[in-house]
């Protein structure tokens, strides 16, 4: 006999893994301690090098709480500290768990055989990068065999208003977004670092036509990159990739000529994830 039968309703199943209060947020159901561990670890992530006081100043707490978040995550792994001067870092098992996350997405193994055959073509050092706040993350990257390259391991930052994938991706930031980074100081590496906002409006809006960035010596004296963005299924760009290499190899007549391959490249990898090309405005 079933429940309708029988007159009486059967009971909701609860979904697998999730408690009864699943869509309950409030701050019953919130371990404050370690959310105020998280706190520390994403100020450290975006701010490395600092000292226990200083980041107990930048985050509110006091320093005997921060330390014992900091060894806690030291233990696991997840965050280093310096002797020499004193200051804290993010840990190398950040990117390994960072890195599942990836391989969830399918995105660096799709990107692998691409990037090999974007080096081969190009000869230089071919890379992919996502956004991490105001910073491009590199997650993968193939180097080329000549004696003179690029590097950029996986796990290094670099700030997006002067990086070849960081500028493809600003140029495809919803404004608000966009502006919210444009707000911020923009640092200047070099002499031609675009550390002015509206100088930086400029040369993205010049990347939205085109469909590619172009970093002439913006961050690193002597090293040229050419960047394309790569969407996902919503048309949001995701990710960048990219050839860099020494300004001996790529001239600023060379530029159009990697343009090609790292264009044709980054559609590949849109379509190998199910994206979609967003139309050049």
């Amino acid at each position: 006999m079933d429940s309708q039968d029988s007159g009486m309703s059967a009971p909701s199943r609860r979904a697998r893994g999730r408690p009864r209060d699943w869509n309950d947020k409030t701050a019953q159901n919130t371990i404050k301690s370690l959310d105020r561990a998280m706190e520390v670890f994403e100020f450290l992530s975006e701010n490395q090098g600092l000292s226990l006081t200083e980041l107990a100043s930048e985050t509110g707490q006091s320093p005997a709480t921060v330390y014992r978040v900091l060894v806690t995550l030291e233990g696991r792994g997840l965050a280093e500290f310096d002797p020499g001067d004193q200051s804290w870092h993010v840990g190398a098992r950040a990117f390994v768990i960072g890195a599942r996350f990836l391989r969830r997405t399918q995105l660096v193994d799709r990107a692998r055989p691409i990037l090999r055959r974007l080096m081969e073509a190009t000869g230089e050092t071919a890379n992919l990068g996502i956004v991490q706040n105001r910073s491009v993350l590199f997650v993968s990257q193939v180097e080329t065999h000549a004696s003179i390259r690029a590097f950029f391991p996986p796990g290094t930052l670099s700030p997006l208003h002067a990086s070849g994938i960081g500028k493809a991706l600003l140029a495809e930031m919803a404004p608000e977004r966009l502006e919210a980074i444009l707000d911020g100081a923009l640092e200047a590496f070099t002499a031609k670092t675009l550390s002015a906002p509206d100088e930086l409006r400029a040369d993205l809006g010049r990347i939205r036509e085109r469909g590619y960035s172009f970093d002439d010596e913006e961050k690193n004296p002597g090293m040229r990159c050419i960047a394309a963005p790569v969407f996902d299924i919503h048309g949001e760009a995701v990710a960048g990739l990219s050839v860099s290499g020494p300004t001996a190899r790529i001239g600023a007549d060379d530029v159009e000529r990697f343009a090609a391959p790292v264009i044709a490249a980054a559609a590949e990898l849109t379509m190998a994830i199910g994206g979609t090309i967003r139309p050049r405005s």
